[in-house]
């Protein structure tokens, strides 16, 4: 029921491209995706799993800039100019 069975492959054929250490090393983790979702490289599921988890540390997706942090520069670009804050009133001894 819950058994795999594995398909051989006929005399002859490869495997496709294997992935050795050198290939791996020193690759950027969103290229190396890419080449294993395109067949390029082959490689295990833990250097699946283990790219995916350092891909975050070295591509920062949009979203987790934060949305105030967004906010804030733009109130910032928009308070210069025409809207800047005007200076207090100065109060003297007449």
């Amino acid at each position: 029921m819950g058994r795999q069975t594995r398909r051989r492959r006929p005399e002859g054929q490869s495997e496709g491209p294997a992935a050795t250490a050198d290939a791996i090393e020193g690759r950027d983790m969103l290229q190396l995706l890419q080449d294993v979702a395109l067949g390029r490289v082959q490689s295990t599921p833990l250097q699946v799993r283990a790219a995916i988890a350092a891909i975050q540390y070295t591509h920062v997706k949009k979203h987790d800039d934060g949305k105030k942090d967004e906010a804030a520069d733009a109130a910032k670009e928009a308070a210069k100019g025409r809207f800047a804050a005007s200076a207090p009133p100065r109060l003297g001894i007449v």
